[in-house]
């Protein structure tokens, strides 16, 4: 302007398939979109929340959260991930980071859909693995020999997972994005301090 102030437009991406404030995912998907961590489609104008996550996008989204460091390596053994991959590395930070094993020696599978139990157990190996202070576990369907049982039960103390009404948590359940989102939003705020 002409007397010297300046004015800022902050501009809202706004997908055509989140509008209801109501929905859970409402809020998590904009702050996320917001600070660049997760991406639409269509040139950002959906979100598809019911689709399903696959590990590549959940890898990619932990590594935004993280600030998108760079790997300290530049070579994988998984055969299943090129160098021109978005996830490419996603995936290689995520691995020397614990986050991630691979579902073989030689295996990423970066479009199987994320589990229930797969996000959980993502987001508590990058917490640092904590043990949970509860030794409750109020899902019926969440067993002490299952691998992502502490996760499960760190996960649900620090309210990032509510579970369902009937008392389960459904871990082998498909991660949808509208979940991922919702997931990563509480991490980001109940663990990051964030948001």
């Amino acid at each position: 302007a002409a007397d010297g102030s300046t004015a800022t437009c902050t501009v809202q991406v706004l997908f055509k398939d989140v509008t209801s404030a109501k929905d859970f995912w409402y809020q998590p998907t904009y702050y996320l979109a917001n600070t660049g961590i997760v991406k639409g489609y269509d040139k950002q104008t959906t979100f598809k929340p019911a689709n399903d996550c696959t590990r590549a996008q959940m890898v990619t989204f932990l590594w935004r959260l993280n600030g998108c460091p760079e790997p300290k390596t530049n070579t994988t053994k998984f055969k299943d991930i090129k160098k021109s991959d978005y996830y490419y590395k996603p995936v290689l930070w995520a691995v020397e980071k614990g986050i991630t094993t691979g579902t073989s020696k030689t295996k990423f599978s970066p479009k199987g859909v994320c589990t229930r139990a797969q996000t959980v157990t993502f987001l508590w190996r990058m917490a640092g693995k904590p043990d949970p202070k509860t030794t409750k576990n109020k899902f019926n369907d969440v067993k002490s020999e299952d691998y992502f049982y502490k996760a499960v039960l760190w996960a649900s103390e620090k309210k990032i997972v509510a579970g369902y009404t009937d008392g389960t948590f459904k871990p082998q359940g498909k991660c949808l994005r509208r979940q991922m989102v919702t997931f990563l939003y509480k991490y980001d705020k109940y663990i990051n301090g964030k948001g």
